[in-house]
């Protein structure tokens, strides 16, 4: 009896009606702590578990190339996205989240505000996200080229992986100024006085896109989430995105 009592503790346990349906989502690393807390309400309002892996666009889309088991991909750009609807890869179109805002951080600047003056006259290194993969990388290298910096900065150039990385140098003061995500600088609660929010004309607009990926075995869920972030206005206005 007590074998029968175990084996049916262990079916109960393994049986697929118990277990909680599972979202695997691949986020820019430059939104991941802005969905954090929002998959995390979506957690608890849906009974699901959200599991966020998070990484420079470029990454993740060659990561979701070679099979790589997410059912919603958060890019920082609206390439990536493109490039998958053209492959056939997504369910319905890509989606626009948010538009992203690029900020030229530089700490220490005693008494007074960071503004595009102090970007100009940096001669230091500059931390920035590698343009081949980062859509923040490709904003900085913009604003360098229209600022004819590109060639004055050379080598002292720091490329992240990814905008979290690039973020990282600065903050750790590896590298003393950097171009980083402004939601960055608000989920870490840095003054405003320490960088200039470079102006959407000095680049081409960072348009956050989504897909729904075609592997998922949760397209339903996978789509209410998507309902779900595309209702938080005024959250990713908070966090430091625009949304137009």
């Amino acid at each position: 009896m007590r074998c029968i009592g175990l084996l049916a503790v262990m079916w109960l346990a393994c049986s697929p009606a118990w277990a909680v349906p599972e979202l695997n989502v691949a986020v820019a690393a430059n939104f991941r702590s802005t969905l954090a807390p929002l998959a995390e309400q979506f957690e608890q309002e849906n009974d699901v578990k959200v599991r966020l892996s998070s990484g420079a666009s470029g990454a993740l889309y060659t990561q979701i190339l070679h099979g790589a088991p997410f059912d919603l991909f958060l890019s920082a750009d609206n390439e990536r996205p493109e490039l998958l609807a053209q492959q056939e890869l997504i369910i319905g179109q890509p989606f626009t989240y948010a538009t992203g805002v690029l900020a030229y951080w530089q700490p220490g600047v005693p008494g007074e505000s960071v503004t595009k003056q102090h970007f100009m006259q940096w001669q230091g290194r500059l931390a920035m996200a590698n343009p081949r993969i980062a859509p923040y990388g490709e904003a900085a290298r913009e604003v360098l080229e229209r600022s004819e910096r590109t060639d004055e900065f050379g080598r002292n150039i720091v490329r992240g992986s990814n905008i979290l990385q690039t973020f990282q140098y600065v903050e750790s003061g590896n590298v003393a100024a950097g171009f980083v995500a402004l939601a960055q600088l608000h989920a870490f609660a840095v003054p405003a006085s320490e960088y200039w929010v470079v102006p959407a004309e000095m680049h081409t607009p960072i348009l956050q896109q989504g897909v729904v990926l075609k592997r998922t075995d949760e397209p339903e869920l996978a789509r209410q989430l998507v309902d779900f972030l595309l209702t938080q206005e005024g959250a990713l206005t908070d966090a430091g995105y625009r949304l137009d």
